[in-house]
C-alpha cells in the first residue's frame, strides 16, 4: 500500500465511520504531534477521537481540497463539515451545521502514519454550532 493510499483509506474510514480500518493504517507506536485534547495515544486514540466527532456530528465528512506527497509525506488542505446532533466539547446538540478547514502534514513508514502534525479550525467548529462560550 503506498503512503497516498494509506491516508485515503484513513480518510475512508472516518467518512464511512469504519473506524476500525484505522488500525491498518496507523503504527503502533504513531507520534501525534498536535492531538486533540482528549485524544488518547496509538491508533486507538484516533478511533475514539473520531468515534466522539462522528456521535456528535453523524454526517461528518472530510474532504481533501489539495494534496501534495514525496517519498516519505503526505500533506494535505481539507474541509471538514457536519450537522451537530450529538454532544460536543459540552455543547448540547443545536441541528447546525459547520464547515471549517484545516491542514495535515503526516510522515509515513512502510506504508503506516508515523508521525502526524495538523491543525483544524475548532473555534470555527463551535461557533458555527452556536456554542454561547466557548469551553476551555
Amino acid at each position: 500500500m503506498t503512503n497516498v493510499d494509506a491516508q485515503k483509506k484513513f480518510g475512508e474510514a472516518v467518512n464511512t465511520g469504519k473506524l476500525e480500518m484505522i488500525r491498518d493504517v496507523v503504527a503502533a507506536d504513531v507520534t501525534d504531534h498536535d492531538p486533540a485534547p482528549m485524544q488518547g495515544p496509538g491508533p486507538q486514540g484516533f478511533i475514539d477521537f473520531f468515534t466522539m466527532m462522528r456521535n456528535a456530528f453523524p454526517d461528518l465528512k472530510l474532504d481533501v481540497d489539495h494534496m501534495v506527497t514525496d517519498a516519505d509525506n503526505v500533506s494535505f488542505a481539507y474541509t471538514v463539515s457536519g450537522t451537530h446532533r450529538g454532544e460536543f466539547m459540552g455543547v448540547a446538540p443545536t441541528n447546525n451545521s459547520f464547515s471549517v478547514t484545516g491542514l495535515q502534514i503526516g510522515r509515513f513508514e512502510e506504508g503506516k502514519l508515523k508521525e502526524r502534525w495538523g491543525s483544524s479550525d475548532e473555534l470555527g467548529i463551535l461557533k458555527q454550532i452556536g456554542a454561547e462560550k466557548i469551553p476551555s
